[in-house]
């Protein structure tokens, strides 16, 4: 990743109206920033929240708050909790999220 032509800024991302986003259960809302090709997004997943699609694009996650259960296509299973991350990158192992209690993600793509 590189990081250019992004001058020095603070983001406040409670001004950032949030998108929501379905899943086959539960729903996600998103703020999102983008900073040239960088996505950068707070991410509020309800409780019960189960994707509706299985993703292959790379991401950098940090759990803020709550529980994240995260299965890859190969079977493997990982929980984020507050202050535990995950790197993946695009076309790697698919992967898809859900939480019995409901995360708070800060996510860089």
């Amino acid at each position: 990743m590189q990081l250019n032509a992004i001058p020095f800024g603070l983001t406040d991302w409670s001004t950032i109206t949030p998108t929501e986003h379905p899943g086959i259960q539960g729903v996600a809302y998103w703020r999102t920033c983008h900073f040239g090709d960088i996505r950068v997004r707070m991410v509020e997943y309800s409780a019960g929240y189960l994707a509706d699609h299985w993703c292959s694009k790379g991401h950098i996650l940090l759990c803020l708050e709550g529980s994240l259960d995260t299965e890859l296509d190969d079977g493997r299973r990982f929980t984020l909790t507050p202050g535990i991350s995950y790197q993946v990158a695009d076309n790697a192992e698919a992967h898809r999220s859900s939480t019995q209690t409901g995360a708070k993600l800060f996510i860089v793509d």
